[in-house]
């Protein structure tokens, strides 16, 4: 019998006794288990079981899901993944930057140089949580950069650091001949290194307008919000080919909710309340890489 859905358990310990009650939820819920495999490099533990489930899976699988986030299974995290993702020949993973791809908040180390800082992560923090319009929020923040000097951008970019196995991820998934990309509420300016560094098939980000040699405290163009996120992704896929049950979609804030939606699997990392509670699956440790497991790279 072909499996044709796999759970993936990962956590910095799994512990015997909850994989055990993880096949026993899955066994109540109709699935027949066919294989199970371990891995993990001395970071985290990655536990797999591939099973099968009958009738329609897709509405099998969202109530799998909710079977085991009310069984109380909260020392690991769990992904419930159709097998005909992770099997697929060509996939599509997309990433959020700021909290995701990289540990920081580009806009609140740029504010650092304005005296602004605590300010501005106040404000981010509430967008992120799904408060603020996410532009007119964008807006307000970047207005509070109008007259550093151009140079700060470089001094942020020195700052900047990836998110651990953030490059092991990308080069995974390179290497298993798939697309990676990344959209960005940030900047261009800042990003544009790091996609270059990385390797990516596709980014895009926000524009800071210079003038002069300073920042203008505005933004060029339509700023990229939670719907242009999804946009890309769909524009991205098509263009490479991948249908979109094939792909993989990765972030943290409310401004990542549809492109997260839209792919065919969301993963949460590190993520608010508000995007853990809807995603299909979270990472709730700091290894970007555990996607790959996941997505079965």
């Amino acid at each position: 019998m072909t499996p044709n859905v796999t759970a993936v358990s990962y956590g910095l310990k799994l512990s015997s006794d909850s994989l055990e009650q993880l096949r026993s939820v899955l066994v109540e819920s109709g699935a027949t288990l066919t294989a199970e495999s371990s891995a993990g490099d001395g970071r985290y533990e990655v536990h797999t079981i591939d099973f099968t489930v009958e009738q329609g899976m897709a509405s099998d699988i969202a109530e799998l899901r909710e079977s085991i986030a009310g069984s109380g299974l909260q020392t690991m995290d769990i992904a419930i993944v159709p097998a005909s993702l992770r099997n697929a020949s060509r996939k599509f993973l997309i990433m959020d930057v700021d909290s995701t791809l990289i540990q920081q908040e580009v806009i609140e180390l740029l504010a650092g140089y304005a005296g602004k800082r605590e300010e501005v992560a106040a404000v981010t923090e509430a967008a992120m949580r799904g408060e603020l319009d996410f532009a007119q929020s964008l807006h307000a923040r970047v207005a509070v950069l109008a007259g550093l000097p151009a140079a700060v951008v470089d001094s942020v970019r020195a700052e900047v650091k990836l998110s651990e196995g953030a490059a092991e991820l990308v080069a995974a998934f390179k290497a298993a001949g798939h697309t990676v990309a990344v959209v960005s509420g940030g900047f261009n300016q800042i990003l544009q290194p790091i996609a270059e560094d990385l390797g990516l098939d596709h980014w895009i980000a926000n524009e800071l307008e210079i003038v002069d040699g300073a920042l203008t405290g505005k933004v060029l163009g339509t700023v990229i919000d939670r719907a242009a996120k999804e946009k890309y992704l769909r524009e991205w896929a098509a263009a490479d080919g991948v249908a979109m049950e094939n792909t993989i979609a990765v972030g943290d804030g409310a401004n990542d909710l549809d492109m997260l939606g839209a792919a065919g699997i969301g993963v949460a990392f590190n993520a608010k309340p508000a995007v853990r509670a809807v995603a299909d699956s979270a990472i709730n440790m700091p290894y970007l890489d555990a996607v790959r497991y996941i997505a079965g790279v």
